[in-house]
């Protein structure tokens, strides 16, 4: 646990070398750090690995009043100062796609490079189905199990069509959900929010992942964003929204190969 400016935030940090620029990762809403083990345990052991829990979410307390993306942004780079990181790459993916944008905006001079995961520009985007979109109002996939299996091929795609298991695993076996307030803070950071206006703006080199069987966040939100940020690669996977964890081999040699370029 780390105080950032006040708030307590539940940090991992995987150390790596020295001389690499360390990895920032942001998860999708309502997941706890875990969810981002996977990926961690396939990347290279050179790159360090920052990660941490939003607030309200896994193990970082609520704060006292809700935030929007600009000032958790802001907490992020506070984070960094205290664990002594001057610049970082960033990956964010869902939810923290949108704050790696944010972040790579408003604190552009921390920011090398950035990868986005199946994420969009926000509250102006292609968006998923009515269906599918009432699904993510609560977390409820998050503490029940069942009605997690019931839901999980409509909302993610890809291996959740087919794998059970693996959905139980990435999403109940290293998730770690927060009180349910928190996860309707991050409903609030991110209503009405865009990045829209800014995209074109961004200097950092940009690789963009998108699935193509991903119903929550549509593969053509992937195109938008690599066409409106100007130094951006698009990606697209066979598979759906949780393919970063459920299976990182299939993400990690394009994100690594462009990490180390």
């Amino acid at each position: 646990m780390i105080d950032v400016g006040g708030q307590q935030l539940r940090v991992s940090v995987r150390p790596g070398d020295p001389a690499r620029t360390p990895l920032l990762l942001m998860n999708g809403i309502g997941a706890g750090l875990e969810a981002f083990a996977p990926l961690v345990e396939a990347l290279d052991p050179d790159i360090a690995v920052i990660r941490f829990d939003v607030p309200g979410v896994g193990g970082s307390p609520l704060p006292a009043v809700p935030y929007r993306f600009p000032a958790l942004a802001r907490r992020v780079a506070g984070l960094l100062d205290v664990l002594g990181y001057a610049e970082v790459d960033v990956l964010g993916i869902s939810w923290g796609g949108g704050l790696a944008q944010q972040f790579a905006f408003t604190r552009r001079e921390r920011c090398r490079r950035l990868v986005l995961v199946a994420t969009g520009s926000g509250s102006i985007m292609v968006p998923a189905g009515p269906r599918t979109l009432g699904r993510m109002i609560t977390p409820r996939r998050y503490l029940d199990q069942a009605h997690l299996l019931r839901v999980a091929a409509e909302l993610y795609g890809g291996s959740a069509r087919t794998d059970g298991d693996l959905v139980r695993q990435v999403l109940a076996g290293h998730g770690r959900a927060g009180p349910p307030l928190g996860y309707l803070y991050q409903l609030v950071a991110g209503a009405g929010w865009t990045s829209l206006a800014f995209l074109p703006l961004l200097r950092q080199p940009t690789l963009v992942l998108a699935g193509d069987d991903d119903p929550l966040i549509p593969p053509l939100n992937g195109r938008l964003l690599a066409a409106l940020i100007p130094h951006a690669h698009l990606h697209v996977y066979p598979g759906g929204h949780l393919e970063l964890a459920a299976m990182p081999h299939l993400l990690v040699p394009a994100i690594q190969t462009f990490l180390h370029r």
